[in-house]
This record gives structure tokens, sequence and C-alpha cells, in this order.
């Protein structure tokens, strides 16, 4: 399943939609499978979710059942159990393999209120001509260094003549990403600190990140939906 985290609810944990999760396939009464052991637990698994704070247009995840169900109905029931703003957005049935194994990139897409386009320009050429950038960030397994320029495969800057608030008067500029899946990853949040690692670039406000598009790579590095594996196969991106 494709599902989509907007407005206000992309400031949902992954824990926190999994547990909404969890209750709207109780009152979709969906036929889910459960684990077997002392504590069985619906099969559900996740790929690659956002972080906390940033929405989304395509997050997977894939559920096992106890029996066929329609995929059309089966989206309509659980998007109808969500609260909007957790909107499941398409259905398949699998046919085979792993839908982690088909999230190889990500695209993204970053707006910058108060920052001027061209000062942006300079800051993505700087971080494009390095050989590597090095970040920080805290992991689970602590304080980790990592390169964040060799996972980027695309980055561009878009003009804007509005704000995402629509505030007149108020530049915008607009980060578009491809980023390569690796270990450990690489955020948007990676990139706006390698950005002013190299350039000193510091947002005033807070930037707005969504992820539009997660899948495989075809060979002119377009981005390809997971779900088409189980279908015939389009580009999304």
């Amino acid at each position: 399943m494709r599902y989509a985290k907007r407005g206000p609810l992309r400031f949902t944990s992954h824990r926190d939609f999994a547990r909404a999760f969890e209750r709207a396939l109780r009152r979709a009464g969906v036929p889910i499978a459960f684990s077997q052991g002392f504590t069985p637990h619906p099969k559900i698994s996740y790929a690659s979710a956002a972080p906390t704070g940033v929405a989304s247009e395509a997050e997977y995840l894939e559920i096992g059942l106890r029996e066929p169900v329609d995929p059309g109905q089966l989206r309509a029931a659980l998007d109808a159990a969500l609260s909007p703003g957790l909107d499941v957005l398409d259905a398949v049935v699998a046919v085979g393999g792993s839908l982690a194994d088909r999230i190889e990139a990500s695209y993204w897409r970053i707006e910058l209120p108060e920052v001027e386009p061209a000062v942006l320009e300079r800051a993505v050429a700087a971080f494009t001509a390095a050989g590597e950038v090095q970040v920080e960030r805290m992991t689970k397994q602590g304080r980790r260094t990592f390169d964040a320029r060799a996972a980027v495969m695309k980055i561009d800057v878009i003009r804007s003549v509005e704000t995402p608030s629509g505030a007149p008067g108020v530049s915008c500029a607009i980060l578009e990403l491809v980023v390569r899946q690796v270990t450990p990853s690489v955020r948007p949040d990676d990139v706006l600190s390698g950005l002013r690692a190299v350039a000193d670039l510091e947002p005033p406000v807070s930037p707005r990140v969504i992820r539009l598009a997660q899948g495989t790579l075809t060979a002119q590095g377009e981005i390809v939906d997971p779900l088409d594996a189980d279908r015939d196969g389009a580009a999304i991106v």
C-alpha cells in the first residue's frame, strides 16, 4: 500500500502512525494475519518511513491477510478509518519480492521561506562541486559522521514567486533532491546541514519538507513506484 502524511499530521511519529493503522485495521474489519508465538502481532511491514515532521505523498507498507480481499475496497475502507491527513492512496496484491528491496531512492521537495534563490543556487553549486560533505547526526548507534554528498543523485533549485503560506513580498527558494537509499540513510536535514557546512547557508525560517516519491531507479535516473512491480511498471518522476 501507498499512503500519505499531509498537513498537521506530518508531525505524527512513525510509532503513532503504526498504532493508528492497527486501530484502522480493526475498525475496517480487515482479516489481518498474525505472527505465531507467545505474543502474536499483526503482519505489517513498513518501508523507509519519513522522519517526524516531514510530509509525504509516498509512504509504503505491506500487510499479510488471512484471506483474499479486493485491493480497491481495502484501500477505501482503511482510508475512511484513518484521520484526514493520513490517507491511503493505493493498494495492490503483491505477487512476489520484498517491498523494501524496491526502495532505492527518494524524491524530496524542500521549501525555504525567506531564502533568496540566488543564495541557495550558490550554496548548491558549492555542495555539488565538493568531493564529499561530512555531516553529523545522532542515530540509534550514537553520533555518526558520514558523507551527505555521495547519496545525492540530483539537486536543483526552483524559483518560487510565493512562500508556502502565500505571504506577499517574501522570497522562497525551493530545493528538489533525488537521494539514493544508503546506510546510514541521508535525509533532507542532512543535505541542509551539508549546505550549511560548505556555504554557511542558515535558513531563517524552518524549512518545510515533503517526500514526493520513492522507489526503484531506472537507467535514466527516474523513480518508479514500487507497487508497479505488481502492475505494468511506469515511471512517476
